[in-house]
């Protein structure tokens, strides 16, 4: 019983009613037929209906349009000579009759106009006779059935509908199918109650009017109490399919809760279709907050323990695993690692939950037990919203203590993951099938270049990229006993330390020294740091920079420069990024775990800390940006002084109040950039914040100088703060007020701290940046949400061609070149740009000249060289 899915039964109503899902469409076909002979208003052998039928042949809907827009210009039924008279309103001829005449057949008649109203529909005629009274009479769906009945099969083609499938009178109900219990189950309250499903309710109703309809027609009811009954028939029914029909009262329960109808069911989001059938609630997931664990390699994630005695994997018993499974069904599963489940090769279950004694349980080859997650197991790791194929990676699992998820911070980025509560969804496969494919093709290494732009999507972040700055600096050295522990830190340490780069007094490492281990061998890469001056690439810094901002690794080793973001984060041609093309991603993987632990407890030596000391600047720097905030509200006062005395010229495609609004925030905005570089200025090498700005860590120039100098100005839609009370932004200031600040510009600094009015327009601004990110969220996901259902079914076949579910072809090689993006990289093509003379002296080969020969090529080579040149030269002489 509880697998039966159903069997549908039905009600035969007492009258027709109109679908009101085809209320439309019924409408569309009385309007293209003889309200009294059920003939097509226009002939059939008409040429404009024969090219419909020839261009809409496959397009039934196109051929209804068609056809529609062609009849509702008639207003008679066009008929033969002999056919004015013949038909009457109340008992028009049968079809036999009407193939008799000759040409179209109409019966000649006025046809009315059809309006509707709500659930009826209405006939009304303009051009009546002046014994004819009939001006507009309802329709009701019984008289619509019969002119339906009436319309032979060659005009329902026509009319874009297959007769064999597809009668229009099918559109109007007469038996209204009964959905089973299975779609409308009864919920089971506490104790003995059941609360019927809004199905069941509604034709509960449906049935109680139906049969009062009955009984009523059956004694002899007045016309009009039968017409009230049809009409809250057709309510109930129409209620039933959709209770959210514009200008109808909805249909409610006794607490006042709309009914959710057969529409409500299936539209939408939560709906059957996106709720249940194309995304659904699944099982063997966990889902929880995530925390950051520098400890953790890129490709593991740590799972509470609680969360790993929960889940299970299927493992089938082999000779090799049995006795590992056997202790796993022995401990049972109140003890982790233990099971939960023995599926036996018959198919039987036993729950270990439940067994007084599981030891007692003997396993054999080709039983299946459903073991607890352990260490090493692969999962699919996944946080929402997925917006590209790096929401979803494979991890390996490492169960930790406590009730987090653990997650390394290099893979925050592709995920879009921050620390302030965010929550991940954990997905642990059950099958071997579907690990492979996981560790083959999703697993975190092999997702560190995206195809989208060409390079990583992961990098070195937050307080590892802050000390690797401070690491790769020329002046620090390490002792013997701090290296010593650094590489035991590095698991692809071969066991040889490096010779110190100072011997006296003391033996001392350089940083560069220990991260040139930590480098993958065979990498060669020249960047800069993000510091690095444009004038130094040509001239006598062109091959060693002054400032160490020039950076080359040469065969895994770094010769000099400082790493930064533009060195170790996401841009392409990042060490990161060779190291992926050039050694592969398993490399590449342990080169994120390597800079991590080692740079991290070195930073535990040397420490980086924020404090109050790191944002005051000197005494000097201070009055400098007093002296320039002052100038600037001079500057201010006296466009406005200008502007009263009608001095002020309006610039060219502007008002004068928009002139006015111009120059005022250019002395304002000019005023910030200035007490912010001068600010800045006075930072010395060694703030904290400013060595985080300049690894790229966090933080810009702007919030440097908003801290130190001034906040500057506050804008609300691309302006000033706009008169909020009657000329003038807070009760604060006099009227009229057109000064900075009044206007929103905030001339404290975040460390001196903004008065009550200064604060007021900061929550304006920060307002407005809060909406402005809900509202693009909301448009960005709706037309990401679009192009993927466009899209979804484009896929790359195996002829390579792109195709979509159609079979049409979409381009003949992905991409127009059938390239894969993570494998492209950018090349500097050296043999371009030069002139002829200067690409002569770097590239030409002179195999005569013996010293050139020497500086390019190994002593075997050149000798190999000269002495085939001598035997060319000797036969061309011969010669």
């Amino acid at each position: 019983m509880t697998e039966c899915p159903g069997h549908f039964g039905h009600i035969e109503l007492a009258k027709p009613v109109f679908h009101v899902g085809f209320l439309v469409k019924t409408m569309k076909v009385l309007r293209c037929v003889c309200f009294f002979c059920s003939k097509l208003l226009v002939d059939s052998n008409n040429p404009k209906i024969k090219d419909i039928l020839a261009k809409s042949k496959g397009q039934p809907k196109k051929r209804l349009t068609h056809v529609y827009d062609l009849c509702k210009g008639k207003n008679i039924c066009e008929g033969g000579e002999e056919m004015d008279n013949k038909f009457g309103v109340e008992q028009p001829e049968g079809d036999e009759d009407l193939t008799k005449e000759k040409g179209h057949g109409g019966c000649g008649r006025y046809q009315p106009r059809i309006r509707r109203s709500g659930l009826e529909l209405y006939a009304e005629w303009k051009h009546v006779n002046e014994d004819s009274q009939e001006k507009k009479i309802l329709l009701s769906p019984e008289r619509v059935h019969e002119i339906f009945k009436r319309i032979s099969d060659e005009e329902c083609f026509v009319l874009g509908m297959e007769p064999r499938y597809a009668r229009p009178e099918w559109m109007i109900v007469t038996v209204l199918p009964v959905p089973p219990l299975s779609v409308r189950p009864a919920v089971v309250m506490q104790g003995s109650a059941r609360n019927q499903d809004d199905l069941t309710h509604k034709l509960a109703d449906i049935v109680k009017i139906n049969n009062q309809l009955r009984r009523n027609e059956q004694n002899g009811a007045a016309a009009h109490v039968i017409a009230e009954d049809v009409k809250l028939l057709q309510f109930h029914v129409a209620t039933m399919v959709d209770n959210e029909l514009p200008g109808l009262p909805r249909a409610m329960q006794k607490s006042g809760r709309p009914l959710k109808s057969l529409k409500q069911r299936l539209k939408g989001k939560e709906g059957r279709v996106r709720g249940n059938l194309m995304g659904k609630r699944v099982d063997f997931s966990a889902r929880t907050v995530i925390t950051p664990d520098p400890n953790l390699s890129i490709d593991q994630v740590g799972v509470p323990r609680s969360i790993a005695a929960n889940m299970t994997f299927a493992e089938i018993v082999t000779p090799f695993n049995i006795d590992r499974l056997q202790e796993l069904v022995r401990r049972g599963n109140s003890q982790y690692p233990g099971a939960k489940y023995i599926i036996r090769d018959n198919g039987d279950r036993i729950d270990l939950r439940f067994h007084p004694k599981p030891s007692d349980l003997h396993l054999q080859t080709g039983y299946k037990v459903e073991r607890h997650m352990c260490d090493g197991d692969i999962v699919i790791f996944n946080r929402q919203p997925t917006l590209h194929k790096m929401s979803m990676m494979g991890h390996r699992v490492r169960i930790l203590p406590w009730s987090t998820f653990r997650l390394n911070l290099s893979v925050t980025t592709p995920y879009n993951a921050d620390f302030d509560g965010d929550e991940m969804n954990l997905h642990l496969p059950q099958s071997l099938e579907t690990r492979a494919e996981i560790q083959e093709l999703a697993m975190v290494p092999r997702m560190i270049v995206t195809p989208q732009s060409n390079r990583p999507v992961m990098g070195i972040v937050q307080d590892t990229l802050t000390a690797v700055r401070k690491f790769t600096k020329r002046d620090v050295f390490l002792e013997r006993g701090e290296v010593m522990n650094l590489l035991m830190f590095l698991s692809t340490w071969d066991g040889k330390v490096p010779q110190p780069a100072i011997l006296k007094p003391r033996p001392l490492w350089t940083g560069k020294q220990i991260f040139s281990l930590i480098i993958p061998g065979h990498i060669n890469c020249i960047r800069t740091h993000s510091t690095h001056p444009d004038d130094e690439d040509s001239g006598p810094y062109k091959h060693i920079s002054p400032g160490d901002t020039k950076v080359v690794v040469e065969n895994g080793e770094l010769i000099m420069g400082i790493l930064c973001k533009k060195s170790l984060g996401t841009s392409a041609g990042s060490l990161v990024h060779i190291s992926y093309l050039e050694m592969g991603h398993d490399i590449t993987r342990l080169f994120y775990s390597n800079i991590q632990t080692v740079i991290n407890n070195w930073l535990l030596i040397e420490g980086h800390t924020i404090g109050i000391g790191d944002s005051i600047a000197d005494s000097k720097t201070y009055q400098d940006i007093q002296n320039t905030i002052k100038k600037a509200k001079q500057d201010v006062i006296e466009v406005i002084e200008k502007a009263h005395n009608n001095e002020l010229e309006p610039t060219p495609g502007n008002t004068l109040r928009q002139t006015f609004e111009n120059q005022v925030n250019r002395i304002l905005n000019d005023a910030r950039d200035k007490t912010g570089s001068s600010a800045q200025k006075s930072l010395s090498e060694y703030n904290n914040f400013k060595s985080m700005v300049v690894s790229g860590a966090k933080g810009s120039k702007i919030n440097i100088s908003q801290v130190i100098a001034v906040v500057g100005q506050q804008n609300v839609e691309g302006k000033r703060i706009p008169f909020g009370f009657k000329h003038r932004t807070l009760p604060h200031f006099i009227k009229d007020d057109y000064g900075p600040e009044s206007r929103g510009f905030v001339e404290n600094s975040y460390l001196a701290g903004l008065t009550p009015t200064e604060f007021f327009f900061h929550a304006m601004g920060g307002r407005e940046g809060l909406i402005d990110t809900a509202v693009k969220t909301a448009e960005t996901g709706y037309i990401q949400r679009r192009l993927i259902k466009s899209m979804e079914s484009v896929m790359v076949k195996y002829d390579a061609t792109v195709r979509n579910s159609i079979n049409q072809v979409v381009q003949l090689r992905y991409g127009e070149d059938g390239l894969a993006g993570e494998s492209v990289e950018f090349q500097n093509l050296a043999t371009l740009k030069p002139s002829n003379k200067a690409f002569e002296k770097k590239f030409r080969f002179d195999y005569t000249n013996e010293r050139a020969l020497r500086r390019t090529l190994q002593e075997d080579l050149v000798k190999d060289v000269l002495s085939n040149f001598s035997i060319l030269f000797s036969n061309q002489s011969q010669l």
